[in-house]
């Protein structure tokens, strides 16, 4: 064969196999290429990392970051302001379009913390919610007694319905709490066992989907306030195993708080005050980590 026509066959194959492999692209500054479902971001290991550093953790406060189950949108909350008494908390959403390019849209000033279903149908807002229509999510509705009554900072929800949520008090003795559906009808909230409800500031539950295991966050000595994250495996009886605290790689020196996974299961995101940007500045800002949810997987009993 010339030479000429076997270089034009190569280069020919070259480009076809180019527009085959169709690369996601976000919409940054920089437009960066990815390549999977996570914004784009470099999957992490079992040493949490910052999530999408610039896109969604920035030098704003940034929290509650969660996932809808087909993992298109991703939801999380950002103050904004440059003076303390401007500052502000707005509710925003990252949504993958038609061609694959990710968006920032501002949905409202904060209304709680997104947890969204295993289903996708719901999301909770605390003590609200919202329903998944035909043509996006429906106005916010609010719980029925006895929910309406609760100052619920976060709602998760398991795949069967459990709800596991959280009380604000202005005394660090908050209670932690579930809900289940039995035969069809929502029962009185219980508060969970002494493994789980112990200690103070206990905040922000997470259920696994399959109820295997509780995430929260609180303090169990009597130094200065700083939150540590846990978990509680449910073992065969039903009953909740001792709380174990996640290990130093998650829990440091700094507040970590309102721990969640991902709808697939895979990752670990939480939030981790990481310091003043400005001397000035009154409080700490915190941003949103991620780390390979196999650190829960380690911990669990064997027997």
């Amino acid at each position: 064969m010339h030479r000429t026509n076997l270089i034009l066959i190569l280069m020919l194959a070259l480009l076809l196999n180019a527009c085959s492999t169709k690369k996601l692209r976000v919409t940054t500054s920089d437009a960066t290429t990815i390549e999977n479902p996570y914004l784009g971001q470099k999957l992490p290991g079992l040493i949490p990392e910052m999530f999408a550093p610039g896109m969604v953790s920035t030098e704003n406060w940034e929290m509650s970051g969660v996932f809808t189950p087909d993992q298109k949108e991703f939801y999380f909350l950002r103050e904004i302001g440059e003076k303390e008494e401007d500052k502000k908390q707005v509710f925003l959403m990252i949504q993958q379009n038609a061609n694959g390019n990710w968006k920032e849209s501002k949905i409202s000033g904060r209304v709680g913390e997104p947890f969204i279903s295993p289903d996708g149908k719901i999301m909770h807002l605390g003590r609200r919610y919202k329903e998944r229509t035909d043509s996006g999510w429906s106005k916010i509705k609010s719980l029925r007694a006895p929910f309406d009554t609760i100052r619920i900072m976060r709602m998760t929800s398991s795949s069967k319905g459990t709800y596991a949520f959280d009380e604000a008090t202005p005394n660090g003795k908050s209670v932690l709490r579930y809900s289940r559906i039995i035969d069809g009808k929502r029962e009185v909230p219980k508060p969970f066992p002494k493994e789980i409800n112990t200690g103070r500031f206990n905040a922000h539950p997470f259920i696994a989907a399959d109820e295997s295991y509780v995430l929260w966050d609180g303090q169990r000595d009597n130094g200065p306030r700083n939150a540590e994250i846990y978990v509680s495996f449910k073992k065969l009886n039903g009953s909740w195993s001792e709380a174990i605290k996640l290990g130093k790689e998650i829990n440091t020196k700094a507040s970590e708080f309102g721990a969640r996974v991902t709808p697939d299961g895979k990752y670990l995101f939480f939030n981790r005050n990481t310091g003043k940007v400005k001397p000035t500045d009154k409080y700490e800002n915190t941003d949103i980590f991620w780390v390979d949810a196999k650190v829960i997987e380690t911990l669990r009993p064997k027997d």
